[in-house]
């Protein structure tokens, strides 16, 4: 039985692999962090969170967990509902690359 570190280390020796995990890490895992913040600096557990936005928790689990994998990625409409449950707001911007 493998380790998860054998798994990881053996996953990423595909080149394909090792562009998407990266891509992720640079694109999606600053959004993830921002979001898991939030919600700590909230004091709200999914549950919490869920109820603000008139869902279940799964669908919070859901959420946090598309953006880990980028699949399905959650809309526009949903973020800002998951923001407004933090008392927060959600802002997107366009940046040089």
């Amino acid at each position: 039985m493998m380790t998860h570190d054998e798994l990881k280390t053996q996953a990423l020796s595909d080149p394909e692999v090792r562009a998407e995990y990266e891509r992720i890490e640079r694109e999606e895992m600053p959004m993830l962090d921002a979001i898991l913040k939030a919600r700590a600096e909230a004091g709200m557990t999914q549950a919490q969170v869920a109820a603000a936005m008139g869902t279940k928790a799964p669908a919070v689990a859901r959420l946090e967990n598309a953006l880990i994998t980028g699949s399905p990625s959650p809309s526009l409409s949903t973020l800002k509902k998951y923001a407004a449950a933090l008392g927060k707001r959600l802002e997107v911007r366009l940046v040089d690359a």
